[in-house]
């Protein structure tokens, strides 16, 4: 674990000056960000918000479909009123479709994976496509504003659909 140790040492560091462990369970802006798992994204600082302002859902793509448990729960037991959807320039969800990444799963684990992955072909549409998707749950409350933007990864600039 050629990672660890350097872990253990951030995380000394970090706690050597935290002083965020007296906010409350619920986000101070009562918000939720639906976005890529990508490291060259920093949700919090491209939004300018601090720890414990808003609730943050990251996986592959930063797809809605995959975020609606949390987002059930940060609405429905942490007070949540608006959801943003944000997905990114140069994603690798633009590179791959699911037949041919369960191709390589089988390849290379040999398991046969009925996985759908949620890639997608064009960027701003699958912003859209997840904005409905959310508008449309019956798990998230009526009226919820819902936001998408896109994130370039160049310029750390957030492009907001109308």
């Amino acid at each position: 674990m050629p990672n660890f140790d350097d872990f253990v040492a951030g995380n000394e560091e970090f706690v050597a000056t935290f002083k965020d462990g007296d906010k409350p369970m619920p986000p101070a802006r009562k918000a939720l960000l639906v976005t890529c798992m990508d490291a060259r994204i920093h949700p919090e600082k491209a939004l300018g918000v601090d720890i414990g302002d808003i609730h943050v859902v990251r996986n592959a793509g930063g797809r809605a479909v995959d975020a609606v448990r949390s987002v059930t729960i940060s609405q429905q037991l942490l007070g949540t009123t608006e959801i943003f959807v944000v997905h990114h320039t140069d994603c690798g969800m633009l590179t791959f479709s699911t037949p041919q990444l369960q191709g390589i799963v089988k390849d290379r684990l040999g398991h046969d994976d009925a996985t759908h992955y949620h890639e997608f072909s064009d960027l701003e549409k699958s912003v859209r496509d997840d904005v409905a998707l959310l508008k449309a749950s019956p798990v998230v409350r009526p009226g919820t504003p819902i936001r998408g933007g896109i994130y370039d990864v160049r310029t750390g600039k957030i492009s907001w659909l109308d």
